[in-house]
């Protein structure tokens, strides 16, 4: 029978062994289940023909080309991605809104053998669950910042916290951006998807155990972190990690090599910080990048640009609980500071 999602964490206990995502690409790309994977029932084009069709001609006509292409794109499908699916294989399925896409290519699974079911109201009632859970439902979890300055190696100190068993949400992975305006790692997730990897992160986290995520500001690249995160975030316990200006120097410039070694792309980046510095300086530090003086290039952009703004987002978020210093930016130093975060704050 059609599965009645009431959470994000039923969907997330479910028995099935694959979430598919049955809608056009274009719709997958913006945003799905995280986990799901695409074997679309209509392509881009097919869905706009018949959508077409629908709406200018003749429903009737529509479903009956409609039927023609799902059952096609089904059999490419079962020739392809599941010509190796065992019998006791248990798909999950969902359309937009649970209709004839997911409808169809189910009856097709369950026809074979498989013990395929769809989700009831599809992607729309999906989207209805997350949208209650970061917009108007309280974050479950007791939230701890990892804070401190530019270069304290925050993001591999999350690594740390998860390696040794304790909950972390990494929310500039989720973004693919590290949240700087050097911090481009390519293409983000859609603001949908961005919110679908949250959801179904705190979906799965126990609530009663705390969740450790690296302190940011409202944005991470282009995306908008949703309000009740935002807002435990701003009401969360704090632990400051600190390290040294030299030693955060070295490990931003070892950090960012795939930006050291773009020429262009180093001298753009730096062209982007126009709005807050005089001309002078940043020539100054466009010919520090020519001569390829990162260390000392990254020494002087975290005394002159990140640390004072830094040093304003810190003054509007709670109190720190701890501090934490790093002998050193070495992997057993960022367990250690790992494992003395939990020891405060508890696992």
């Amino acid at each position: 029978m059609p599965q009645d999602l009431t959470s994000l964490r039923m969907l997330a206990g479910l028995p099935f062994d694959t979430v598919i995502d049955v809608r056009s690409p274009a719709e997958y790309a913006e945003d799905h289940v995280p986990g799901a994977i695409n074997l679309p029932a209509l392509s881009n084009a097919e869905r706009a023909i018949v959508g077409t069709i629908y709406k200018q001609e003749d429903p009737f006509k529509a479903r009956k080309i409609g039927a023609a292409m799902v059952a096609r794109n089904a059999a490419q499908h079962l020739d392809g991605p599941l010509a190796t699916m065992p019998g006791g294989w248990r798909p999950l399925v969902y359309c937009w809104r649970g209709g004839q896409r997911s409808g169809s290519f189910t009856s097709i699974l369950q026809q074979i053998g498989w013990r395929a079911d769809v989700v009831k109201g599809g992607y729309k009632a999906y989207r209805r669950l997350v949208v209650q859970a970061l917009y108007h439902q309280p974050v479950a979890q007791p939230i701890v910042l990892v804070d401190g300055g530019t270069g304290s190696a925050k993001t591999e100190i999350l690594a740390h916290l998860a390696q040794i068993g304790a909950q972390v949400l990494d929310l500039e992975g989720m973004a693919n951006h590290r949240g700087s305006v050097f911090g481009n790692m390519g293409a983000q997730p859609a603001q949908k998807m961005f919110e679908s990897r949250i959801a179904m992160a705190l979906a799965q986290a126990q609530p009663e155990r705390p969740l450790y995520i690296e302190a940011e500001s409202y944005k991470v690249g282009d995306l908008l972190l949703p309000p009740m995160l935002w807002q435990a975030m701003q009401a969360a316990k704090r632990v400051v990690v600190h390290a040294d200006l030299p030693s955060r120097a070295q490990f931003l410039a070892h950090r960012y090599t795939e930006i050291t070694s773009d020429a262009q792309r180093l001298a753009e980046t730096l062209q982007a910080l126009r709005p807050y510095h005089s001309a002078e300086q940043l020539e100054a530090w466009q010919d520090m990048a020519r001569n390829r003086q990162f260390v000392p290039l990254a020494e002087q952009l975290i005394a002159q640009h990140y640390d004072p703004r830094y040093g304003k987002k810190a003054a509007s978020r709670a109190a720190a609980v701890a501090h934490v210093p790093l002998a050193n930016m070495q992997p057993p130093a960022l367990q250690a500071a790992a494992v003395e975060i939990v020891s405060i704050t508890g696992k």
